[in-house]
């Protein structure tokens, strides 16, 4: 059974998973577990609703043939049921596309605001908002890394770890700039404003501690008093780390644990992530497609969000499009993902 979701295939799959998670010598890595166990969730849960959503279709068509003889038999729930197994086919074929060769991996995702000070600090902790809901309704797991108050207000950049399968995959659809027109909330005057914000997503490349080896010598760690969240006592120790990569220039920071030394590890995994990205873009120029646009301003975006004088938020790259900007700013961005994947196949 081939096509859209090869069920048998997903089946022997699950079976190999549960052979590999009965090996006692599982343990002697729980990050292989972890990501074993992940995967074995995954394909469990896709496997159970794809069944369900199949013996579905298979009622409805008996119970639409039936009607076809007896006038007096009621259609009400196929008619019901039938956006609610229209999107679900939609997410099922969407997942299929994801077969690039980083579509399955974790990844990481920042957020920095462009020119404008508070407005667009304000836009970037929007965009943050919108995000960690998106996450939570979809069902990814999310670990806030660092993340740099405004001066007044937002965020100046924030790095989140995501985690599910396909997370890069359905991810790299945000890669770029955001456009935000409102009536600015720190304008007294009550004057529209424009603000931007730079999204950039890279994936967790897999073995990456492997293929990078980092020279002491080349690196430069500085650690301070965390500003961030992390519970009681965070802010009480010099717990936050930055790590300079001196040869290339890159920062990297860590300030969402207590311990020293675990933000420490963060940024070394996190930092070896950023050197082997650019040891790919040297090997070839396909990769550049990972990468933002490092223009955040006026005519760079990839989507407009319009509060006034109307409401409307727009994809510029696959022409989607919905005025209910208050349901996309609490996390519902699934159809401008779903609509920019199929673009781009």
């Amino acid at each position: 059974m081939g096509g859209l979701f090869d069920l048998d295939s997903k089946r022997k799959e699950i079976s190999e998973i549960e052979t590999r998670l009965q090996d006692p010598d599982i343990w002697n890595d729980m990050s292989k577990y972890n990501e074993l166990n992940q995967k074995y969730n995954m394909l469990k849960k896709d496997t159970k609703e794809f069944t369900e959503l199949n013996e579905k279709i298979r009622d409805n068509i008996e119970l639409l043939n039936l009607s076809l003889e007896d006038d007096s038999l009621k259609i009400d729930e196929i008619v019901n049921d039938y956006d609610s197994i229209k999107e679900k086919l939609e997410e099922f074929e969407t997942a299929s596309l994801l077969d690039g060769e980083f579509d399955k991996e974790n990844c990481y995702l920042e957020i920095h605001p462009g020119a404008g000070g508070t407005e667009s600090c304000d836009w970037a902790n929007m965009l943050l908002r919108m995000y960690t809901m998106f996450f939570d309704k979809f069902g990814l797991k999310y670990e806030i890394i660092d993340k740099l108050p405004g001066e007044e207000a937002g965020i100046k950049s924030v790095l989140i770890y995501v985690q599910g399968i396909n997370a890069y995959g359905y991810l790299k659809s945000e890669i770029g700039v955001h456009r935000l027109v409102r009536i600015s909330p720190f304008n007294a005057n009550g004057k529209r404003q424009t603000s931007f914000a730079a999204v950039n997503v890279t994936p967790e490349f897999p073995d990456v501690s492997k293929n990078i080896e980092l020279n002491e010598d080349d690196l430069r760690v500085d650690v301070y008093r965390s500003s961030g969240n992390g519970g009681q006592g965070v802010n009480t120790t010099d717990s936050a780390v930055r790590i300079t990569h001196i040869p290339t220039g890159i920062v990297v920071t860590c300030q969402n644990e207590r311990s020293q030394i675990k933000n420490k590890e963060t940024a070394i995994k996190v930092l070896k992530n950023k050197l082997y990205e650019i040891e790919l873009e040297k090997r070839q120029d396909s990769i550049n497609s990972l990468k933002g646009t490092s223009n955040i301003d006026f005519g760079s975006q990839i989507r407009n969000y319009v509060l006034e004088p109307y409401t409307l938020v727009k994809d510029v790259r696959s022409g989607f499009e919905t005025n209910n900007a208050s349901k996309v700013l609490d996390g519902d961005i699934y159809g401008f993902i779903n609509a920019y994947l199929r673009i781009k196949r």
